[in-house]
């Protein structure tokens, strides 16, 4: 079964007495008091039991507030949801971090109609399975032995609006923000989140952009991505087996001088796909990573040593464990391929293990717009919408603490009331096939959280 966030039984006039707690360190972003009445409004509605979460719906459904005083706080009222991110990350690190965690990148659409809203384009969205109209939202999100919880996000802004100036002046887009691909915003997140994270996972869009592997690289930052099949690689023996570039002999008589032979001729690189194809059978072994709604999680697995290779078949020096994956004979399935450097001192089960942690960020995506109300915004801002994504962002932390800490543990060291093998279990099994984000039943149990920072 797969689990899901545990939402607010009721919303009243008064705030709910833990959340009034968790929201204390968030009251200086706002000068007013009626504004920090509405950020807790907001919050609550969020976790709240209401069908749709945009600001007109919460504010029918909310005692002692209303949609404009919601809207408000999205698009006039002035405060910065990077520094609501910054004091959430303080607290999380803090109160959910067992350390040895890794960030997962990735990025979710959001089906849109018409034009205007900021960012939408016809594009491609992973979460739709299609090009559509759409927004697309590129986030960061924290796992370890332990806990997981959202970091931060960006909306992706196509070349189309980028060079629209009455289109970005409508949508109030800050001059600042100029076209990016999503690996760019991705390394941007991170700078931003502050957080040194033992790697970086991702899937193979992001896998497939040199510029974000070669972002992470001079970050220090080891990564385990996904690759397309066709992307290519040198083979590590020979590229270490490999003379070095010969000095050309001396030019004698006229016509071109003779090109030394370098590397990049000597050793030739080949697709994942065609590096699967030459292992030999005892190449492969099976591994178990761990249990699934299903059972046990297993494939045929082998790797290999490689280099990275760069444009026109340069040779880039940066090696890894080139990984692959296959289903065991008589089940169905494709094949996967995957990158991992600077992950050497991992086991071949804990590198695979760690390739397939992807799966908790989708479930990220299904408890934040199944209950959330992620992608229930229907404002056009800039502003508006990344304020949105970081109060659900704040309501999904709250309920990872709230899930985390009984009521008599309040503020004390997650290592004091919560151990590792018993918690990891909350995380619940991957979801299975394609992803359908509902929304479930709330459940009433309630529980204390840390207070601030």
């Amino acid at each position: 079964m797969v689990h899901r966030m545990r939402t607010v039984p009721k919303a009243g006039l008064q705030p709910l007495p833990d959340l009034a707690s968790f929201l204390q360190p968030f009251a200086a972003l706002v000068r007013r008091s009626e504004s920090r009445q509405s950020m807790e409004r907001y919050v609550t509605g969020l976790l709240a039991d209401v069908p749709r979460k945009t600001a007109s719906d919460l504010g029918r459904s909310l005692p002692g507030t209303s949609g404009q005083r919601l809207q408000e706080l999205l698009t006039n009222t002035s405060w910065d949801f990077g520094e609501m991110d910054a004091i959430r990350l303080a607290l999380m690190q803090k109160n959910a971090s067992v350390g040895g965690g890794v960030v997962i990148v990735d990025d979710t659409g959001f089906a849109k109609k018409g034009t205007k809203s900021v960012g939408v384009a016809r594009q491609y969205s992973g979460t739709l399975g299609r090009i559509d109209n759409c927004q697309v939202l590129v986030t960061l999100h924290y796992v370890d032995a332990v806990f997981d919880w959202p970091v931060n996000g960006r909306v992706y802004l196509p070349k189309t609006w980028c060079g629209d100036a009455a289109r970005r002046d409508r949508a109030r887009v800050p001059e600042a923000i100029q076209f990016q691909t999503k690996g760019a915003i991705a390394l941007e997140l991170l700078d931003e989140s502050g957080l040194t994270p033992a790697a970086v996972v991702s899937d193979a869009g992001y896998g497939d952009q040199p510029a974000f592997l070669d972002g992470l690289q001079a970050r220090g930052i080891p990564y385990l991505v996904a690759l397309p099949r066709k992307m290519m690689f040198r083979r590590a023996e020979e590229v270490h087996a490999d003379p070095g570039t010969e000095v050309p002999a001396p030019r004698t008589g006229v016509g071109r001088p003779r090109r030394a032979m370098t590397l990049e001729r000597r050793v030739a690189p080949q697709t994942v796909e065609a590096l699967r194809e030459s292992l030999p059978e005892d190449a492969w072994q099976t591994i178990a990573w761990r249990d699934g709604a299903r059972g046990p999680l297993v494939k045929s697995c082998a790797r290999l040593r490689v280099f990275r290779t760069g444009s026109r078949s340069t040779h880039i020096p940066t090696e890894g464990w080139l990984l692959f994956e296959r289903p065991l004979p008589g089940r169905g399935g494709d094949f996967k391929y995957y990158l991992a450097v600077g992950c050497d001192a991992l086991s071949f089960e804990a590198l695979m293990e760690r390739a397939h942690v992807r799966w908790v960020i989708e479930r990220f995506y299904q408890d934040a717009k199944g209950e959330l109300g992620l992608d229930d915004y229907e404002g056009r801002l800039w502003s508006g919408l990344h304020r949105h994504v970081a109060l659900v962002m704040l309501a999904h932390s709250f309920l990872t603490l709230q899930q985390a800490y009984g009521p008599d543990v309040r503020g004390a060291p997650h290592d004091e009331t919560i151990s590792a093998s018993g918690s990891s279990s909350q995380r619940g099994p991957p979801p299975c096939g394609p992803q359908k984000h509902g929304r479930a039943a709330p459940n009433a149990a309630q529980r204390a959280v840390p207070a601030g920072p």
